[in-house]
Protein backbone atom coordinates (compact mmCIF):
# COMPACT_ATOMS: atom_id res chain seq x y z
CA UNK A 1 0.00 0.00 0.00
CA UNK A 2 1.39 3.40 -1.03
CA UNK A 3 2.13 5.94 1.66
CA UNK A 4 -0.29 8.86 1.53
CA UNK A 5 1.25 12.33 1.41
CA UNK A 6 -0.98 15.34 2.09
CA UNK A 7 -0.02 18.32 -0.10
CA UNK A 8 -1.39 21.68 1.08
CA UNK A 9 -0.90 24.67 -1.23
CA UNK A 10 -3.19 27.26 -2.82
CA UNK A 11 -1.20 27.30 -6.09
CA UNK A 12 -2.78 24.67 -8.42
CA UNK A 13 0.24 24.44 -10.74
CA UNK A 14 2.62 23.82 -7.86
CA UNK A 15 0.27 21.28 -6.29
CA UNK A 16 0.05 19.37 -9.58
CA UNK A 17 3.84 19.42 -9.94
CA UNK A 18 4.42 18.08 -6.43
CA UNK A 19 1.68 15.45 -6.81
CA UNK A 20 3.18 14.31 -10.12
CA UNK A 21 6.63 13.76 -8.63
CA UNK A 22 5.19 12.04 -5.55
CA UNK A 23 3.34 9.59 -7.80
CA UNK A 24 6.53 8.93 -9.76
CA UNK A 25 8.21 7.98 -6.48
CA UNK A 26 5.40 5.57 -5.57
CA UNK A 27 3.51 7.76 -3.10
CA UNK A 28 -0.21 8.52 -3.09
CA UNK A 29 -0.67 12.31 -3.00
CA UNK A 30 -3.77 13.96 -1.54
CA UNK A 31 -3.91 17.58 -2.68
CA UNK A 32 -5.91 20.34 -0.97
CA UNK A 33 -5.81 24.11 -1.38
CA UNK A 34 -6.36 25.38 2.15
CA UNK A 35 -5.66 24.70 5.81
CA UNK A 36 -9.24 23.89 6.77
CA UNK A 37 -9.40 20.99 4.31
CA UNK A 38 -5.96 19.82 5.40
CA UNK A 39 -6.96 19.63 9.06
CA UNK A 40 -10.13 17.67 8.21
CA UNK A 41 -8.28 15.12 6.10
CA UNK A 42 -5.39 14.70 8.54
CA UNK A 43 -7.80 13.94 11.37
CA UNK A 44 -10.00 11.54 9.38
CA UNK A 45 -7.55 9.33 7.49
CA UNK A 46 -3.99 8.15 8.03
CA UNK A 47 -1.37 10.10 6.11
CA UNK A 48 2.36 9.53 6.36
CA UNK A 49 3.53 13.10 5.88
CA UNK A 50 2.26 16.65 5.20
CA UNK A 51 3.85 19.04 2.70
CA UNK A 52 2.54 22.39 3.90
CA UNK A 53 2.81 25.80 2.25
CA UNK A 54 3.37 28.64 4.71
CA UNK A 55 1.73 31.46 2.69
CA UNK A 56 -1.95 30.62 2.16
CA UNK A 57 -5.16 32.67 2.43
CA UNK A 58 -7.26 32.04 5.52
CA UNK A 59 -5.36 29.78 7.89
CA UNK A 60 -1.72 29.91 6.85
CA UNK A 61 0.70 27.03 7.09
CA UNK A 62 2.06 28.08 10.47
CA UNK A 63 -1.43 28.08 11.99
CA UNK A 64 -2.15 24.68 10.47
CA UNK A 65 1.17 23.35 11.78
CA UNK A 66 0.29 24.55 15.29
CA UNK A 67 -3.13 22.87 15.16
CA UNK A 68 -1.73 19.59 13.83
CA UNK A 69 0.77 19.47 16.68
CA UNK A 70 -1.99 20.27 19.17
CA UNK A 71 -4.15 17.26 18.31
CA UNK A 72 -3.31 13.85 19.74
CA UNK A 73 -4.02 12.00 16.49
CA UNK A 74 -1.71 14.25 14.43
CA UNK A 75 0.83 15.33 17.05
CA UNK A 76 3.59 13.13 15.64
CA UNK A 77 2.72 13.56 11.95
CA UNK A 78 5.83 14.58 9.93
CA UNK A 79 5.48 18.12 8.53
CA UNK A 80 7.59 19.61 5.76
CA UNK A 81 7.07 23.36 5.18
CA UNK A 82 7.28 25.15 1.84
CA UNK A 83 8.49 28.71 2.45
CA UNK A 84 8.41 31.60 -0.02
CA UNK A 85 11.76 33.17 -0.86
CA UNK A 86 14.28 32.74 1.93
CA UNK A 87 12.26 34.05 4.86
CA UNK A 88 14.29 33.08 7.91
CA UNK A 89 11.45 34.11 10.22
CA UNK A 90 9.07 31.60 8.59
CA UNK A 91 11.62 28.83 8.98
CA UNK A 92 12.38 29.63 12.61
CA UNK A 93 8.74 29.99 13.65
CA UNK A 94 7.78 26.86 11.70
CA UNK A 95 10.47 24.77 13.36
CA UNK A 96 9.55 26.16 16.77
CA UNK A 97 5.91 25.18 16.15
CA UNK A 98 6.99 21.62 15.44
CA UNK A 99 7.66 21.38 11.70
CA UNK A 100 10.30 18.75 10.93
CA UNK A 101 11.91 20.30 7.85
CA UNK A 102 11.44 23.00 5.21
CA UNK A 103 12.14 23.66 1.53
CA UNK A 104 12.45 27.17 0.08
CA UNK A 105 10.53 28.14 -3.07
CA UNK A 106 11.41 27.89 -5.87
CA UNK A 107 12.70 24.40 -5.23
CA UNK A 108 13.96 21.45 -7.19
CA UNK A 109 11.44 18.57 -7.27
CA UNK A 110 14.41 16.23 -6.88
CA UNK A 111 15.44 17.97 -3.64
CA UNK A 112 11.86 17.91 -2.34
CA UNK A 113 11.53 14.17 -2.97
CA UNK A 114 14.88 13.55 -1.27
CA UNK A 115 13.74 15.49 1.80
CA UNK A 116 10.39 13.65 1.86
CA UNK A 117 12.14 10.28 1.80
CA UNK A 118 14.68 11.30 4.44
CA UNK A 119 11.94 12.57 6.74
CA UNK A 120 9.95 9.37 6.35
CA UNK A 121 13.07 7.31 7.15
CA UNK A 122 13.66 9.31 10.33
CA UNK A 123 10.03 8.90 11.30
CA UNK A 124 10.12 5.13 10.75
CA UNK A 125 13.20 4.81 12.95
CA UNK A 126 11.54 6.90 15.66
CA UNK A 127 8.31 4.89 15.46
CA UNK A 128 10.07 1.53 15.59
CA UNK A 129 11.73 2.59 18.84
CA UNK A 130 8.51 3.75 20.53
CA UNK A 131 5.76 1.77 18.84
CA UNK A 132 3.98 0.97 15.61
CA UNK A 133 1.19 2.36 13.43
CA UNK A 134 -0.94 0.27 11.08
CA UNK A 135 -4.04 1.78 9.49
CA UNK A 136 -6.09 3.03 12.47
CA UNK A 137 -4.19 0.88 14.97
CA UNK A 138 -1.39 2.18 17.19
CA UNK A 139 0.89 0.29 19.56
CA UNK A 140 2.77 2.24 22.22
CA UNK A 141 5.59 0.07 23.54
CA UNK A 142 6.47 2.42 26.38
CA UNK A 143 2.95 2.43 27.77
CA UNK A 144 2.30 -1.17 26.75
CA UNK A 145 -0.89 0.09 25.13
CA UNK A 146 -2.82 -0.69 21.94
CA UNK A 147 -5.50 1.52 20.42
CA UNK A 148 -7.82 0.83 17.48
CA UNK A 149 -9.72 3.85 16.14
CA UNK A 150 -8.45 5.78 19.18
CA UNK A 151 -10.05 3.28 21.59
CA UNK A 152 -7.90 1.24 23.97
CA UNK A 153 -7.89 -2.51 23.39
CA UNK A 154 -7.26 -4.82 26.34
CA UNK A 155 -4.72 -7.48 25.36
CA UNK A 156 -2.99 -10.17 27.37
CA UNK A 157 0.81 -10.14 27.50
CA UNK A 158 1.03 -12.90 24.88
CA UNK A 159 -1.52 -11.22 22.59
CA UNK A 160 0.46 -7.99 22.84
CA UNK A 161 3.73 -9.76 22.01
CA UNK A 162 2.13 -11.59 19.09
CA UNK A 163 0.73 -8.36 17.63
CA UNK A 164 4.08 -6.64 18.11
CA UNK A 165 5.84 -9.33 16.07
CA UNK A 166 3.27 -9.05 13.28
CA UNK A 167 3.62 -5.26 13.17
CA UNK A 168 7.41 -5.42 13.29
CA UNK A 169 7.49 -7.90 10.41
CA UNK A 170 4.66 -6.47 8.29
CA UNK A 171 4.42 -8.24 4.93
CA UNK A 172 6.61 -11.17 6.01
CA UNK A 173 5.37 -14.69 6.68
CA UNK A 174 5.96 -15.69 10.31
CA UNK A 175 5.76 -19.43 10.84
CA UNK A 176 3.82 -20.92 13.72
CA UNK A 177 7.00 -22.53 15.05
CA UNK A 178 8.85 -19.21 14.97
CA UNK A 179 6.05 -17.44 16.83
CA UNK A 180 5.68 -20.23 19.38
CA UNK A 181 9.40 -20.38 20.14
CA UNK A 182 9.90 -16.61 20.15
CA UNK A 183 6.90 -15.64 22.26
CA UNK A 184 6.30 -18.69 24.44
CA UNK A 185 9.91 -19.90 24.55
CA UNK A 186 11.64 -23.13 23.60
CA UNK A 187 10.77 -24.65 26.97
CA UNK A 188 7.04 -24.32 26.32
CA UNK A 189 5.43 -27.74 25.92
CA UNK A 190 2.31 -26.60 24.04
CA UNK A 191 1.67 -26.99 20.32
CA UNK A 192 1.41 -24.46 17.51
CA UNK A 193 -2.35 -24.62 18.07
CA UNK A 194 -1.64 -22.11 20.85
CA UNK A 195 -0.59 -19.58 18.21
CA UNK A 196 -3.80 -20.16 16.23
CA UNK A 197 -5.93 -19.54 19.32
CA UNK A 198 -4.18 -16.25 20.07
CA UNK A 199 -4.46 -15.12 16.44
CA UNK A 200 -8.20 -15.80 16.62
CA UNK A 201 -8.44 -13.69 19.78
CA UNK A 202 -6.60 -10.80 18.14
CA UNK A 203 -9.00 -10.93 15.20
CA UNK A 204 -11.96 -10.91 17.57
CA UNK A 205 -10.69 -8.04 19.71
CA UNK A 206 -9.54 -5.90 16.76
CA UNK A 207 -12.01 -6.56 13.88
CA UNK A 208 -9.89 -4.99 11.14
CA UNK A 209 -7.21 -7.61 11.84
CA UNK A 210 -9.63 -10.32 10.67
CA UNK A 211 -8.68 -9.47 7.10
CA UNK A 212 -5.29 -7.87 7.77
CA UNK A 213 -3.78 -11.01 9.35
CA UNK A 214 -3.53 -13.44 6.48
CA UNK A 215 -3.31 -17.17 7.14
CA UNK A 216 -0.60 -18.76 5.01
CA UNK A 217 -1.54 -22.45 4.62
CA UNK A 218 0.86 -24.92 6.25
CA UNK A 219 3.16 -22.10 7.35
CA UNK A 220 1.79 -19.38 9.58
CA UNK A 221 0.61 -15.79 9.34
CA UNK A 222 1.50 -12.41 7.91
CA UNK A 223 0.16 -8.88 8.32
CA UNK A 224 -0.86 -7.46 4.95
CA UNK A 225 -1.71 -4.02 3.61
CA UNK A 226 -5.09 -3.31 2.02
CA UNK A 227 -3.98 -3.65 -1.61
CA UNK A 228 -1.89 -6.84 -1.27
Amino acid sequence: MSQKILVVDDEPDLTKLVAHHLQKEGFEPIAVSNGTEALKIASKQPVSLVILDVMMPGEDGLQVCRKLRGKEETASLPILLLTARDEESDKVVGLELGADDYVTKPFSPKELMARVKALLRRTERRESASGYHFRDLTMDLGRHEVKASEKKVALTAKEFALLEHLLKNKGRVLTRDYLLNTIWGYDYFGTTRTVDVHIRRLREKIPMLAAAIETVPSLGYKLIEEDE
